[in-house]
């Protein structure tokens, strides 16, 4: 791997979180909805260390050291790795003519790794089914990671524009 390219990689993963976060903003403060509270990413995280994985709910759970900075800091951390996983899957000549689908797509299907991963272990179950209205937290998940998609589109075609 390039420099040239790790430092693309790097700044459009940020900038796809940014923007799959300033959409979730727009809708916490626009739409009145809940988001996700990356502190308790970081709970969640911070209790793996103790060999502790599932929670029932992760709210109850006792709180760890930094676990905003620490949540937030993954969250940035795995939309860079998703990022890179996208960039290695696609034609590299994407980078110079970034098109929608195929990000959209990618961006899609991250939404197993909540639904796999985080959601069971943060005490809501696989694809949110614990929840009061699972089909509602599935959408929404869906939606914040079809913008992290859009993000990565967007991201590509900025830096496009001054390569």
């Amino acid at each position: 791997m390039t420099t040239e390219f790790f430092l693309r990689t790097v700044l459009i993963g940020i900038s796809a979180t940014a923007f799959m976060d300033i959409i979730a903003f727009a809708q916490k403060h626009i739409l009145s909805q809940q988001t996700l509270n990356y502190a308790m990413v970081g709970r969640w995280l911070g209790h793996m260390t103790q060999g502790r994985f599932i929670h029932r709910p992760i709210s109850a759970s006792e709180a760890v050291r930094l676990e905003g900075l620490l949540g937030w800091s993954a969250h940035y951390l795995i939309g860079v790795l998703f990022a890179l996983v996208f960039l290695r899957l696609v034609d590299e000549t994407w980078l110079m003519n970034p098109t929608l689908m195929p990000a959209a797509m990618f961006g899609v299907l991250t939404v197993v790794a909540p639904f796999a991963f985080l959601q069971p272990g943060m005490g809501a179950g696989l694809a949110a089914r614990r929840t009061p209205n699972p089909n509602v937290a599935r959408a929404r998940s869906l939606y914040a990671h079809l913008s992290f998609g859009i993000g990565l589109w967007v991201a590509a075609i900025c830096l496009s524009t001054v390569a």
